[in-house]
């Protein structure tokens, strides 16, 4: 698999939402939020679309890399969905940075960065690219009812982005979808059409959380052991684990179940709360941005989310 990451990005509203701010119109607190989930606020979009979100994560990246639009090849948008239905995300960022490339959405839920890197990689190892970016990108706060104090607590905005290029610091990609749409999904209405007996729905997000929490430790920890058994790496030699920011109680419950240091298992979905595919090149980008990844570390990426897909990776970093 050729791929190696050239820069990283990262685009984040303004706003910041604390957890008290839900007890002015939900039955919560602060202490059920964060026993719960481990987070303590979230970012909301206010002004910026995801358009604006999407291209501060792409330049940000570009400008890492040192790769102006003109040299990529492909962009590609992880999302469930940007400011239309069509055209696409990623269309919307190429018009806004100057980009002709082939332009596309790919949707795998929370799983979709980890889909994109295997995507990109397919492109290189075909020859049809050298320079392609990828665009995680999730404006949650969209999809959810705000009555609903299970689900709307937990997903905040943001975009995470990283441009890649040919190169041997992909070791290992591993995707796969069990294809239940109940547990997490966001319909479509059918809007005002005359010629259906379907009923019009809402257009927002519906979770099993008890279903997902325990779709996500099992998978979570079939793909760390799919891993090893593949690599024949163990725990010892990752450095760092970049798990999907979804819940901070599903990190802590792998970290454990492994036996290694809470260190090698960043978290920023205490700030961040769980913004979807967004959730990993987010904090990859925090990572890079303060010192901590070093040449040569080697990192797990580990993810599952709506579909119901999960996945897993293993990269050097360079």
């Amino acid at each position: 698999m050729s791929l190696k990451i050239l820069g990283t990005g990262r685009g984040l509203p303004e706003q910041i939402i604390e957890n008290k701010r839900f007890t002015e119109f939900l039955d919560t607190s602060d202490e059920w939020i964060v026993a719960r989930t481990g987070i303590h606020e979230r970012r909301i979009c206010r002004t910026e679309s995801a358009t604006d979100l999407a291209v501060a994560a792409a330049e940000k990246a570009m400008n890492a890399a040192g790769v102006a639009p003109a040299e990529l090849d492909m962009i590609l948008c992880s999302t469930i969905g940007g400011d239309y239905v069509t055209p696409s995300l990623a269309c919307c960022v190429a018009e806004r940075i100057g980009a002709t490339c082939p332009s596309v959405d790919l949707n795998a839920g929370c799983v979709g960065f980890l889909y994109s890197l295997n995507t990109a990689a397919a492109f290189f190892d075909s020859g049809r690219a050298e320079r392609i970016l990828i665009i995680g990108l999730e404006r949650m706060s969209a999809w959810m009812d705000w009555s609903r104090r299970s689900i709307c607590v937990l997903f905040g905005d943001g975009a995470g982005a990283c441009v890649v290029g040919k190169g041997d610091a992909l070791k290992y990609l591993h995707l796969g979808v069990e294809g239940d749409p109940a547990p997490l999904n966001r319909p479509l209405s059918i809007g005002n059409n005359p010629f259906t007996d379907r009923q019009p729905v809402e257009e927002v997000l519906h979770m099993d959380g008890r279903k997902v929490f325990k779709f996500a430790t099992r998978v979570l920890e079939a793909e760390i052991a799919r891993t090893f058994e593949q690599t024949g790496l163990t725990a010892e030699d990752i450095d760092w684990f970049l798990v999907h920011q979804a819940n901070g109680r599903i990190i802590d419950h792998v970290q454990h179940k492994l036996g290694q240091p809470e260190e090698k298992f960043p978290k920023n979905v205490c700030r961040y709360g769980n913004t979807s595919s967004a959730s990993i090149p987010i904090l990859m980008d925090e990572l890079v941005e303060n010192g901590d990844m070093k040449p040569g570390q080697t990192l797990f990426l580990g993810a599952f989310g709506a579909g119901l897909t999960y996945g897993s990776a293993v990269l050097k970093w360079t």
